[in-house]
């Protein structure tokens, strides 16, 4: 067994994990070395019980990697494990990382400007909104979106990136042979075709659980630089990825909603607790702009910032001569000048995040 079907083998056995692999690997030296242990050497392992020992002591009749192998090459998926070099290095600095990611697609390179969209399965009209536009404007600012592939929130957001001409990145809650819901396999196969990636870290045929999404949703989050929610009730899966983003140290961004919106009770209580109040994707631009690795200039102030009329370029210009007059709201913009919508929206974020102008409610624009 080489050391990489080993880990594929950890990852088919129930119970095992990141931490208990680690355990094992440090005791025997290699992933591969632990196949070839007897149940009672691999008890004596911290952190592995003996009914535990027993199953990968017996791993043959327990798991077919043969068959799982062949699977995967069949349906055109790749498997990159946690000891492989491509695996993504931000998953690593997760808690339990993956041991294992079964990919369909084209696995981007997740740098610092990938952000999360996640929401209510039962949005509103004003979330299907929101999804949409705050997903358009990332992928307008150069951002990567990841999501969960389930109905609402997270099937518009994946729509709007793919519609955006964005990469965007479906992680499932179950094998890939087994996407859920149904219903959205023809959006996972554009999603593949349009050079983003339906990944998951289980094997090719396990079945969605209720438990299996909270492991879902911890690489959801693991992925990306911030998680934005969009509507989600108290006790929504929402709201989990939310919680499990701050365990890992990701911003966490949500937008307010009416205050008679059961939808808007997650997002409500995560601004209570500190979360950032999230109105357009300036917000979250504005978070990170002082960030070099973002590419902005942290040695530029605030009081600078409002200098920069001069500095612009030609396309910005044309926009902040427009706004001397009086504030617009962006269709008025459309409508008066000689760009197409993606490539207002860009202009736009370039002007919001040089504290130029600033969005209003409406998509009203103004001067600052």
């Amino acid at each position: 067994m080489t050391e990489r079907e080993a880990y594929i083998t950890l990852n088919m056995l129930p119970g095992i994990g990141a931490a208990r692999s680690e355990a094992l690997i440090n005791a025997f030296g290699s992933a591969a070395a632990i196949f070839s242990q007897s149940a009672d050497a691999l008890s004596r392992v911290p952190k592995i019980p003996s009914a535990l020992a027993a199953k990968i002591a017996d791993w043959r009749n327990h798991t077919d990697l043969a068959a799982e192998l062949d699977l995967t090459e069949r349906s055109g998926v790749q498997i990159i494990t946690l000891a492989d070099a491509d695996y993504p290095d931000v998953l690593k600095e997760i808690f339990d990382p993956p041991l294992c990611l079964y990919v369909r697609g084209t696995l981007p390179q997740f740098d610092l400007r990938t952000v999360a969209v996640v929401g209510s399965r039962r949005m509103t009209k004003y979330g299907r909104m929101m999804a949409r536009r705050l997903t358009e404007d990332a992928v307008y600012a150069g951002w990567k979106v990841i999501s969960g592939l389930a109905y609402g929130v997270d099937a518009v957001a994946h729509q709007a990136a793919l519609d955006a001409n964005g990469i965007t990145v479906a992680v499932l809650g179950g094998g890939l042979a087994r996407i859920h819901p149904q219903d959205h396999i023809p959006l996972a196969r554009s999603i593949v075709e349009h050079s983003g990636a339906v990944i998951s870290e289980f094997p090719m045929n396990y079945p969605v659980s209720r438990q299996s999404f909270p492991r879902r949703n911890r690489i959801v989050s693991g992925l990306s630089r911030a998680v934005l929610v969009v509507e989600a009730d108290i006790d929504s899966g929402a709201m989990i990825t939310a919680g499990i983003a701050l365990e890992q140290g990701r911003q966490v961004f949500a937008v307010p909603g009416q205050a008679d919106n059961p939808q808007a009770r997650g997002c409500h209580k995560l601004i209570r607790e500190g979360a950032c109040l999230l109105e357009n994707f300036g917000d979250v631009l504005r978070e990170f702009e002082f960030q070099p690795e973002l590419g902005y200039d942290d040695n530029v102030s605030t009081m600078q910032q409002h200098d920069l009329f001069d500095g612009l370029d030609g396309d910005e210009q044309q926009v902040v001569n427009l706004l001397r007059e009086e504030s617009k709201n962006f269709d008025d913009l459309v409508a008066a000048l000689e760009f197409n919508t993606g490539e207002l929206l860009a202009i736009m974020m370039r002007l919001e995040v040089k504290m130029v102008v600033k969005q209003e409610l409406g998509r009203v624009y103004r001067l600052l």
